[in-house]
């Protein structure tokens, strides 16, 4: 893990509900995996998404549904 996916990995960790964090953990390496090897493109990324967004706690899903979109562009 670079530090650019360090710094992404602890932000979501950080906002994540405490019984998805394993789920959470998982997407997001695999995320980082397919940065690594190439496959990271715009269709996992709308695959990605909502998938992340369903883990988070809902007061903070708007904060890092604009985060992923910038992210994203």
């Amino acid at each position: 893990m670079n530090a650019g996916q360090e710094k992404f990995f602890n932000f979501i960790i950080g906002r994540v509900e405490k019984e998805n964090q394993e789920k959470a953990k998982a997407l997001l390496i695999e995320s980082f995996s397919r940065q690594d090897n190439g496959t990271f493109n715009k269709e996992y990324i709308i695959d990605f998404i909502p998938r992340m967004l369903e883990l988070i706690k809902p007061e903070l899903i708007e904060e890092v549904k604009n985060i992923m979109m910038n992210y994203q562009a």
